[in-house]
């Protein structure tokens, strides 16, 4: 029985590597794109084979980036308790993990999809790891900005797994992910900015005032809600994705502007509501990508 326990606890460690919250967030951009490349309804099993090869690419490079980022993840709050930390998996260990991951992940994709999306994924995690762990993280404020270009490639690993090629749809929402990434990190640099300084990563929420970090998200807030749209005419977007764009995007601005409004008013803002909000509006956004195509194809949308 203490040995099933162990087993379990190793299990959910190893889990925990991968940071499965944050690859929920990268899946989500990925179907959708699938359904939009495809007009339709994608083939199961290629949607199955994405998935698969890009959750475990995703996991990959956050596996990667907790064994680079163990010396400061044990002097915050917020990752104190992450299995490296807690000396549930041991530094090689938790390396042969990450680089087992990423071997298998690119071979899997090239064995069921293509080269491309393929060679996207393993792109992906080098720039995760590389680009921004290792490289910007730790050296400039605007790092989760270019970093946040990791977290774009699943649009086009889902568009190149359908097509083998990519077009300028995917192009649009890999930019639009790259605009929503700083209004979405941003307000939780501000939130655990004791965290931040305490390890010195410059986080925009620790080099710069409340105020300035909300004029921020506003103006990406407000240049993710244009690129959305942008979609509508290069794509032929329908009504379905037209409304959601305007509405949830909108939300998304007005959040922005909340944040700020407090800071700027000397009050206690409150940047995990534009966090999460964030959250629900890609979550959203995507879905409104998948469900749109699908309409055009039946009998009263067309």
């Amino acid at each position: 029985m203490k040995a099933d326990r162990s087993l379990r606890r190793t299990i959910g460690a190893y889990i925990a590597l991968t940071k499965p919250r944050v690859m929920e967030l990268l899946l989500v951009s990925t179907i959708p794109v699938m359904f939009l490349a495809q007009g339709g309804m994608p083939n199961p099993w290629l949607i199955f084979a994405t998935v698969f090869g890009g959750a475990m690419s995703a996991g990959s490079a956050a596996s990667f980036n907790m064994y680079l980022d163990r010396d400061i993840d044990a002097h915050m709050h917020r990752t104190e308790n992450r299995p490296l930390v807690t000396g549930e998996i041991t530094p090689r260990a938790a390396l042969v993990f990450s680089w087992t991951l990423a071997v298998v992940s690119t071979v899997w994709l090239l064995a069921t999809t293509n080269v491309l999306a393929a060679g996207l994924s393993a792109g992906a995690i080098f720039f995760y790891v590389v680009i921004y762990t290792m490289l910007l993280k730790r050296r400039t404020e605007q790092n989760i900005v270019w970093g946040g270009i990791a977290g774009c490639f699943p649009v086009l690993i889902g568009w190149a797994a359908v097509t083998g090629s990519l077009d300028w749809p995917p192009l649009i929402l890999f930019v639009l992910i790259f605009l929503w990434t700083p209004p979405h990190y941003w307000p939780l640099s501000m939130k655990y900015k004791d965290d931040y300084e305490d390890v010195d990563v410059p986080m925009l929420g620790v080099t710069r005032n409340a105020a300035q970090v909300g004029l921020q998200v506003i103006l990406y807030a407000w240049a993710t809600l244009a690129c959305s749209l942008l979609l509508i005419p290069v794509a032929g977007m329908g009504l379905i994705y037209t409304v959601s764009a305007l509405v949830f995007g909108g939300w998304f601005v007005y959040e922005s502007h909340r944040l700020y409004s407090q800071a700027v008013r000397g009050a206690s803002p409150k940047p995990m509501r534009v966090f999460h909000a964030s959250i629900s509006y890609l979550t959203l956004i995507f879905l409104a990508v998948a469900v749109d195509p699908l309409l055009r194809i039946l009998p009263f949308g067309a």
